[in-house]
């Protein structure tokens, strides 16, 4: 999968957002960031957890200038019904794309399951210009965090407005970068 620093391809899709059914294409993706978050399905175990971590943190990734687009091989119908179900999935405020032909989880983002129909656990984070900056597969037991998720958002943001500058491991918010040089080589 050679999807880092690729343009999005062309899709459109149907997303449940704020109480109704929205369009959503990859020119949504264009003029800010972006994180597009697939899951597996919805009305499962995991898969909530993850969402539910999302919407607690939605208004700090919102602050940074970051829209959430979650996806699964459902339907948008089945997405309202499981956000009208579930406190946790009642949560959430950004769009949740169905995607039954698995045309973005297939074609567009190449994280569909062979023989099963079903989104990998899959979350890429897109810039202001379309391009994938991160991406991040997990298997079928394991969770993501989005205060982790957010301290990658923050250093991508942070390289992209100081492009001379790189974020060492466990980088957070104000504390040091590294600026690569012949000087530096050999001393870390």
């Amino acid at each position: 999968m050679a999807l880092i620093s690729t343009e999005v391809k062309p899709f459109t899709a149907t997303a449940f957002h704020n109480g109704e059914f929205t369009e959503v294409s990859d020119s949504d993706l264009r003029g800010k960031w972006s994180v597009v978050f697939f899951y597996p399905a919805d009305f499962t175990f995991v898969c909530p957890t993850e969402l539910g971590d999302l919407a607690d943190n939605y208004d700090e990734l919102t602050g940074l200038g970051v829209e959430v687009y979650s996806v699964s091989t459902d339907t948008h119908f089945t997405h309202k019904a499981w956000h009208s179900s579930s406190d946790t999935i009642g949560k959430i405020k950004f769009p949740m794309i169905g995607d039954p032909a698995a045309r973005l989880t297939g074609e567009v983002f190449d994280v569909l399951r062979p023989g099963q129909g079903l989104a990998d656990r899959a979350t890429f984070l897109i810039d202001p210009d379309g391009v994938i900056q991160y991406l991040e597969i997990t298997p079928e037991g394991v969770g993501r965090n989005a205060a982790e998720l957010l301290r990658k958002i923050k250093a991508a943001q942070y390289v992209r407005t100081h492009p001379n500058e790189v974020c060492p491991a466990k980088w957070e918010e104000g504390e040091e970068t590294l600026t690569p040089s012949l000087d530096l080589v050999g001393k870390i």
